[in-house]
């Protein structure tokens, strides 16, 4: 889980680019720039091709559309993120009244973020809840400590994570989430498939991560089924550059969904099956 904190960097500084990019822009993170040291440009530009700009910048919208969407049409008031890392959605986005939002991760990086804010001048937009925890144990009591009502429905949003763990590690967090869902639950979430982990295409990229010790490990060619086991329902899933997922920004062409062996990302929402 070390890793994700690590790439909290570059993707802070991707969303920095993207706002910076004017009347353009998807989005609006006016932390990011700040929020990306002391490498994020840097590791940015070392892993910048094959996509990984725009790719960031649509899942951030898609997420921030995910959860206006979703906090609109069932009246959700609690959303989790998982391995937070330095987003910034409790700062920048319009909240409904009542929402209150839960940033779940390790401790160093929870303090370092505080800080950095606090020096920003930033106040977050709705109630917000730190929750320093190691996601590799046993954390849902320091959320519970925190105000967590499990018998809520609740928004779990889990980006830019699910790739960096193995499979065995992705099902096990999904169904801790479910452990701690009450009906009405929803979870918005990415992936990337086997086929992408594979592709020459992602080649050097991939190996870039593996010499600074992030390495991608898990990818599905099967979102569906892979949630579904894990007590979760797509209700949408998504790939970067279709209606609602950065039509006319991504750069490359949408295959196919029978395709086979098309490298791949997944934007999904889905809906709690029930413990």
């Amino acid at each position: 889980m070390e890793a994700v904190s690590y790439t909290a960097q570059w993707t802070a500084a991707a969303r920095a680019v993207e706002s910076e990019r004017g009347d353009e822009a998807m989005f609006d993170d006016p932390f990011a720039r700040e929020l990306a040291a002391p490498r994020g440009f840097e590791l940015l530009e070392k892993y910048g091709g094959g996509g990984l700009l725009p790719f960031i910048a649509i899942r951030t919208k898609y997420l921030d559309d995910s959860i206006e969407a979703i906090l609109g049409d069932s009246g959700i008031r609690q959303i989790v993120f998982i391995a937070a890392g330095m987003d910034t959605r409790a700062f920048r986005l319009a909240w409904p009244p009542g929402v209150t939002v839960y940033e779940v991760d390790h401790e160093a990086l929870v303090a370092e973020k505080r800080r950095r804010l606090a020096e920003l001048g930033a106040r977050p937009t709705t109630e917000r809840r730190e929750v320093a925890a190691d996601l590799a144990g046993q954390w849902l009591p320091a959320l519970y400590d925190a105000g967590f009502d499990r018998d809520q429905p609740t928004l779990w949003v889990a980006e830019g994570l699910m790739f960096f763990l193995t499979r065995e590690q992705a099902s096990g967090l999904l169904a801790v989430l479910g452990s701690a869902s009450a009906a009405g639950s929803w979870l918005a979430v990415d992936f990337v498939s086997k086929a992408l982990l594979r592709s020459p295409f992602s080649r050097a990229f991939l190996e870039g991560l593996r010499e600074d010790g992030t390495p991608w490990l898990f990818g599905t060619d099967e979102p569906e089924e892979f949630l579904a086991d894990t007590g979760w329902k797509v209700r949408e899933l998504k790939e970067p550059g279709e209606p609602g997922a950065g039509q006319g920004r991504w750069p490359y062409e949408v295959q196919p969904r029978d395709r086979r062996g098309a490298p791949r990302s997944w934007l999904v929402r889905a809906e709690f099956a029930g413990r």
